[in-house]
């Protein structure tokens, strides 16, 4: 997610060689974005408009590659409850069908089914909206159209669903302006962004880049979608839901001017979708880039939460950001990333009979790896911590299988001592740190 690629830049016709401009956009779909129209894409196309790309859309080899990609991610069906493995046993009627409905303007998108998950750390509900399967196929054709025109005009201050970015691009940023005395942070919360995005704006923003009607009215098609939840079904008059497949995308165009805006006045800006903090080094700066904010998010129709906006100062208060918590020159794993870690290692090692320690300590690795992989920057306590608490719910499944109650404490830690769970296999947070702390001085001794 987080290797980089070369950033696009702009090339006269005439310098542009066979398969370099290819190299550049190497993450597009070859299918839809030709040489040629990459070359036009660098150059700038005339007008600075995009026609006619409804073809590119219903072209059934595109809706094959849509489909490739909503499989590759799973998830559950949509309102009529047909899932991916549904879907692809007719794979080939399926598709065929949306093409002809797109290409006769007859393709209705059917209603949204409204589902909540559990905010990590917190007792709030988040909204997730889930597209049947062919709006959900028909979503990825039309972004593998639309990306690389408007990702043409993203800020570099932008990280969330783009390629070759992502959140540890985002990160190491915000490290890299910590070091160079960016203390003072503005702390950005959007109330309710992806419910709230006006889809009048929004399709203004869209319209400056895409002149196709047919494409237009497609996008609309999605934005007016009706959802079905609780308490009833109602059609919204904005926002995009989150879990559709075109939402990243259009909640990047909204934000974008945003971005250029700050870039121009000077600001340093670290956004992933609607997760942002703009860093200064003095608080009078950030109290006035504070100002401009709540004027740009007032134009923009969208609010900002009065308690969770603020300037914070990193040497003191500290901040959060994308699962890490900075304070006084260093990171490490906010709370309620370490508490959602623990729901999800919960959830493979509870207490019930006939379990293999072998078979759940196999299971959990990856999981703790994956973890690992992304929180590896913070204190050695942290992890050391966490193994701790690992091992005990081990040790509770062992006692539970030799007939004892309660949590493995005590002496258990002599039944079942730390080299026991090491010699099983068990991946030791503490230990993965600990060897990249010494790789990492070996290398910058």
């Amino acid at each position: 997610m987080d290797a980089r690629e070369e950033t696009p830049e702009a090339v006269t016709c005439g310098s542009i060689r066979a398969g370099e401009v290819r190299d550049r956009w190497s993450w597009t779909e070859p299918l839809v974005w030709t040489e040629r129209m990459l070359s036009t894409l660098e150059t700038g196309v005339k007008g600075g408009k995009w026609y006619s790309l409804m073809d590119k859309v219903y072209d059934e080899r595109v809706l094959r590659a849509g489909f490739d990609k909503v499989s590759a991610n799973k998830g559950a069906g949509g309102v009529d409850r047909v899932t991916v493995d549904d879907f692809e046993s007719r794979l080939d009627e399926n598709l065929k069908n949306l093409r002809e409905e797109l290409r006769k303007g007859t393709y209705r998108a059917s209603a949204i089914r409204r589902a909540y998950i559990p905010k990590a750390g917190t007792k709030e509900m988040r909204g997730l909206g889930i597209p049947t399967i062919r709006d959900r196929v028909v979503q990825a054709a039309l972004r593998m159209v639309l990306e690389p025109i408007f990702e043409n005009e993203f800020a570099e201050s932008s990280y969330g669903f783009r390629p070759g970015k992502g959140c540890k691009d985002a990160l190491r940023k915000v490290d890299e302006l910590l070091k160079s005395g960016h203390r003072y942070i503005v702390d950005v919360d959007l109330r309710k962004y992806f419910d709230t995005i006006p889809h009048g704006k929004l399709m203004e923003l869209v319209s400056l880049k895409v002149s196709d009607g047919r494409i237009l009215s497609l996008i609309r098609e999605f934005l007016g979608q009706s959802i079905i939840g609780e308490p009833e079904e109602y059609e919204p008059e904005m926002g995009s839901p989150q879990g559709a497949v075109i939402s990243p995308l259009l909640s990047n165009i909204y934000l974008n001017p945003l971005d250029h805006e700050m870039a121009n006045r000077g600001r340093k800006m670290i956004r992933y979708a609607d997760d942002f903090v703009i860093m200064c080094k003095t608080r009078a700066e950030a109290e006035l880039v504070l100002e401009e904010l709540k004027v740009w998010t007032n134009q923009a129709s969208l609010t900002l939460h009065p308690e969770k906006t603020k300037v914070v100062d990193s040497e003191t208060e500290g901040f959060e950001f994308l699962g890490y918590r900075f304070e006084k020159g260093t990171r490490i794993p906010r709370s309620k990333s370490i508490e959602k870690f623990k729901d999800t290692v919960r959830e493979k090692t509870g207490r019930r009979e006939g379990q293999n320690l072998k078979e759940i300590i196999d299971h959990l690795n990856p999981t703790l790896r994956g973890w690992f992989e992304y929180f590896k920057h913070g204190r050695n306590w942290v992890y050391k911590e966490i193994d701790k608490w690992l091992r005990m719910r081990l040790r509770s499944i062992l006692r539970k299988q030799s007939g004892r109650i309660g949590k493995g404490r005590g002496a258990d830690h002599q039944r079942w001592p730390n080299a026991f769970f090491d010699a099983m296999g068990l991946f030791s947070l503490r230990q993965a740190h600990l060897a990249q702390w010494q790789s990492l001085k070996r290398l910058n001794p």
